[in-house]
């Protein structure tokens, strides 16, 4: 069966997250819904990552097997069209064929996130749903200083969910900076994989070191502490989106779990 990668955009508020649940629509669900519309046939599509009610993609990647060819275009405009008609707040951006032994979820080499704040006084209107709305100011210097000492190879625990279900809290964390333009505060992560809640929970702790109620010495402590009630409160949904996925230039055959990796939780 032929098989397709699609790049995905979507707005996350009225959806209960990525995964198919029965509380409520979901992403995977509209897109699922898309294709049987449009071909069908019922598939099961696998996603990059999963992410919570509320949080925003502008580059998820999925794949699917389809009973037939498409030209990748054609695939794209069909489902676009599928999803306009339904009312869905889902975008498909690129969409090319790959080999079947491609996985969108274990073949990727890096994911990248973004959170958004907004430092102002006024409360947002435009922004609204689309940022953590902080009226109080945000030393962001202080937010990136703080932000290095979790950047690395380390043991997670005090940064996840309780209800993380990942068999492991290490992870390794290639980038965690916070930059600044006007009342825009930008945290952009970037590993293999994330623990539930993960950067959610970081943008939470690094608001309290931008507040000055946290050194970079204390989200170190906090780290070490492995202790989940160390963590500041987490940020809410709505500032997250989850912006791309990197794969190698050649995906390599995978041979039954070889190369798996625990990312099970991955609702950062």
């Amino acid at each position: 069966m032929p098989r397709f990668r699609l790049i995905v955009e979507y707005d996350g508020t009225p959806y209960v997250g990525w995964q198919r649940q029965d509380n409520g629509p979901s992403v995977q669900g509209a897109l699922e819904a898309a294709v049987l519309s449009l071909t069908g046939e019922t598939v099961s599509i696998r996603g990059a990552g999963r992410t919570d009610s509320g949080v925003h993609a502008k580059g998820q990647v999925i794949h699917l097997d389809l009973a037939r060819s498409w030209l990748p275009y054609k695939l794209r405009n069909a489902l676009n069209a599928h999803l306009g008609m339904a009312g869905e707040r889902v975008s498909i951006i690129d969409a090319d064929a790959v080999p079947d032994y491609f996985d969108a979820r274990f073949s990727a080499m890096k994911r990248h996130y973004l959170y958004r704040i907004i430092s102002r006084p006024a409360p947002l209107a435009l922004e609204a749903g689309r940022a953590w709305w902080v009226p109080k100011p945000l030393d962001h210097t202080a937010m990136h200083a703080a932000a290095q000492m979790l950047v690395g190879h380390h043991d997670f625990t005090t940064f996840r969910s309780a209800h993380c279900q990942a068999r492991s809290p290490v992870r390794t964390l290639d980038r965690l900076d916070v930059t600044r333009d006007g009342e825009l505060i930008e945290i952009r992560a970037s590993a293999q994989s994330f623990l539930h809640n993960q950067i959610r929970s970081f943008a939470g702790t690094l608001k309290l070191a931008g507040e000055g109620k946290m050194t970079p010495q204390d989200v170190r402590l906090a780290l070490e502490a492995r202790d989940r009630t160390a963590c500041g409160p987490v940020a809410p949904p709505e500032g997250l989106y989850f912006l791309q996925v990197d794969y190698p230039a050649v995906i390599p055959e995978r041979r039954g779990n070889e190369g798996q990796m625990d990312d099970g939780a991955d609702l950062p």
